[in-house]
């Protein structure tokens, strides 16, 4: 019982064995008498006895089914919960190992996504950024700062027309390539979220960073290309996140 109160089924047991045994005490005393037991043949005082404890056996019998009945419950009941916390910390643990793939594909969505940037926006692809700053982007983010080329893709993609969206996603096979790689990659990614976060916080944090909102401009100029470049196994290689 380990410091805990016994059940009341005991108690009514203790009870009823005491009442039963003064019953016995006192039967005994007025119709037997104490000193005259040891004249009783053997068979005779075994049957006696047999009838007079028979009762108290069944009640205990009865009384230890219903305990055990109330350890198993409550075994059980320590199952499930251990189980359900087990289940919790398997969860767990696989969220955690998601966030680190997120961590790490997040870079390389930074690593697309310059590609992307410098394929449109380089002094040899008659943009502006010069190769020195070029290696500054890519600097930081190397250092701290995956979305800073998508940021960069994005102002762009709010400071021209319809037309030169497109052309910024899907001007030649090169920038198409890169679009490609970046949604292929990014849906990988999302389809792993769904999996391990039945929520979708995981998912919904992922779609509103910037590389997130990248990849919504991406995928809906994607959808009015043709298909050549349009498909990512058409356009060369990968990225595979799995």
């Amino acid at each position: 019982m380990s410091g805990r109160s016994p059940d009341w089924r005991i108690w009514l047991g203790l009870s009823v064995t005491t009442a039963w045994l003064i019953l016995g005490s006192i039967y005994i005393s007025s119709n037997i008498g104490w000193l005259n037991l040891d004249r009783i043949p053997a068979d005779e005082l075994g049957n006696f006895l047999e009838g007079a404890f028979a009762p108290l056996a069944f009640l205990w019998l009865v009384i230890g089914y219903f305990l055990q009945q109330k350890e198993l419950q409550q075994n059980t009941e320590a199952l499930r919960q251990q189980s359900e916390q087990m289940a919790e910390s398997v969860q767990h643990a696989r969220q955690d190992t998601f966030l680190q793939v997120v961590r790490n594909v997040r870079y390389q969505l930074g690593t697309i996504s310059g590609f992307l940037y410098i394929s449109s926006q380089s002094i040899n692809a008659d943009g502006t950024v010069t190769a020195e700053e070029q290696s500054r982007l890519f600097a930081e983010q190397s250092a701290a700062d995956p979305e800073v080329f998508s940021r960069r893709l994005l102002e762009l993609n709010i400071q021209l027309d319809d037309e030169q969206r497109y052309q910024l996603f899907y001007g030649t096979e090169i920038r198409a390539r890169h679009s490609n790689n970046f949604i292929f990659t990014f849906e990988r990614l999302m389809r792993r979220a769904e999996q391990v976060d039945t929520d979708n916080m995981i998912k919904d944090a992922l779609l509103s960073n910037g590389h997130g909102m990248l990849y919504r401009n991406a995928k809906r100029h994607q959808a009015n290309a043709p298909e050549d470049l349009a498909d990512h196994r058409l356009t060369g290689a990968y990225l595979n996140v799995s």
